[in-house]
């Protein structure tokens, strides 16, 4: 198995454009693959969150043009916060500013508390994934509409008439599709159906495991080949100079008190919905990667290896790590430090 490490932000805890720049350059010269960053408008658990938070695509427009070989994107985009016809746009012209180098991640957003904060519609779960499926069918029917001809759509949440599918990305195709999360049904069939990568955040390699599984039946139910399809894991990774620096780092990456008393009220996996969710459930929640402190520091390379054995995967495997301190953590941007002021952390990981 060929094993790919990018690295992944959560920029919504406390870090400025010129933050993220210098951690996309450090990890660029570091030899990563990939640079991919949230997509929040408002900060978890402690802490201010200061400056506020920063546009996904503004974000990646600027580090297009300011970088020349790593890959650019998001863990991920949610449907709730762009209709799909500008976001199309956007992507586009983001890939046509980085010479092609661009991945969308698109889910169906979780975190009710930032669509409150900004006046954005949130939706039931249902809703969410319907919505999600619906501008998968969008953005790639406008990017793979042939030049000259017109592209329409009819849905629930959104339609459109003799759009000329303008501008087109670097590739024929359009940017690399990330379609990522737990659900066990639609998620897979949607990984399938349009995504390049599917990816598990935050999570064991038992869940990992499974959830491989299941998009290598969805990929056989549709007809398309399981090893066309790269399976990846979000996880977070502590590198340090020395063992003080990692203890450090380590429980600075811990979900902050707040973080933690908002995940304890959540109904389903204390990560994904809100303390006012009308989601309902008799069983107790679960706990993954995000929410449980002590299953957080894991070897990255050894848990996607392990849940892709599971499932009989010879291939390839990306690892996004996490840095600049998990969502809710109370390193905020000043996790950044770790690849905007020093090598350790391309060293570390390279060793891996």
């Amino acid at each position: 198995m060929s094993m790919d490490l990018r690295i992944f932000t959560e920029p919504q805890q406390g870090a400025t454009y010129e933050d993220q720049l210098a951690l996309a350059r450090r990890a660029e010269e570091c030899g990563f693959s990939a640079f991919f960053r949230s997509d929040h408008y408002l900060k978890m658990g402690d802490g201010s969150g200061l400056p506020g938070p920063t546009d996904s695509w503004v974000t990646l427009a600027g580090l297009a043009r300011e970088t020349s070989t790593i890959r650019l994107g998001t863990l991920v985009t949610s449907a709730t916060f762009r209709h799909p016809g500008p976001l199309a746009i956007s992507v586009a012209q983001v890939d046509q500013m980085s010479g092609g180098r661009v991945d969308l991640g698109l889910g169906t957003g979780w975190f009710e508390p930032e669509h409150r904060a900004y006046g954005l519609e949130f939706g039931d779960v249902p809703t969410r994934f319907d919505r999600l499926e619906e501008q998968l069918a969008v953005i790639t029917g406008l990017w793979r509409t042939p030049v000259d001809e017109t592209f329409s759509y009819a849905g629930e949440h959104y339609t459109v008439v003799d759009s000329p599918g303008l501008p087109k990305p670097f590739a024929p195709d359009g940017p690399p599709i990330i379609v990522g999360g737990h659900g066990k049904k639609r998620t897979p069939r949607l990984a399938a159906q349009y995504a390049a990568d599917f990816n598990v955040g935050f999570s064991t390699v038992e869940v990992t495991g499974d959830l491989f599984g299941r998009v290598r039946q969805a990929c056989e139910a549709v007809g398309r080949a399981p090893g066309s399809l790269v399976r990846s894991a979000a996880l977070t990774v502590v590198c340090g100079r020395d063992d003080a620096q990692v203890r450090r780092r380590a429980e600075a990456s811990r979900p902050s008190a707040g973080m933690r008393r908002w995940a304890r009220s959540a109904p389903t996996c204390r990560c994904w919905t809100s303390p006012t969710s009308t989601t309902s459930t008799s069983s107790p929640p679960r706990s993954c990667l995000r929410c449980d402190p002590s299953t957080r520091a894991q070897p990255a390379h050894a848990s996607v290896v392990a849940a892709d054995r599971r499932v009989g995967r010879q291939g390839r495997a990306h690892v996004s790590v996490v840095v600049g301190g998990a969502p809710g953590g109370r390193a905020s941007g000043a996790g950044f430090e770790g690849v905007a002021h020093g090598q350790e952390l391309g060293v570390g990981l390279r060793q891996l």
